[in-house]
């Protein structure tokens, strides 16, 4: 059984200002609004996106390569690899 991630505030806070850009972004569209300005929004919410996918593999990096020196474990450094190719 896998330990439960734990994410930093700084990601949980990024992550709940997206899902609020993300509502905004229904509104505009509910209310009809120009699909230029939605556009905008959408790629700012994509910007957002990537900001946190950095953040958690930067905070991973720094635990899951102390982790694997740790232990000698490559299994580690394995499935880092495999989340970084996931998202890229």
């Amino acid at each position: 059984m896998e330990d439960k991630e734990i994410y930093s505030k700084t990601v949980e806070n990024r992550t709940s200002r997206t899902l609020g850009h993300m509502a905004a972004i229904k509104r505009m569209m509910d209310e009809g609004r120009n699909y230029y300005d939605v556009l905008i929004q959408l790629a700012a919410v994509k910007a957002e996106i990537e900001g946190i996918n950095k953040l958690i593999i930067k905070e991973r990096l720094e635990s899951d390569i102390q982790k694997a020196v740790d232990t000698n474990d490559k299994a580690v450094i394995d499935t880092l690899v495999s989340s970084i190719d996931k998202i890229l």
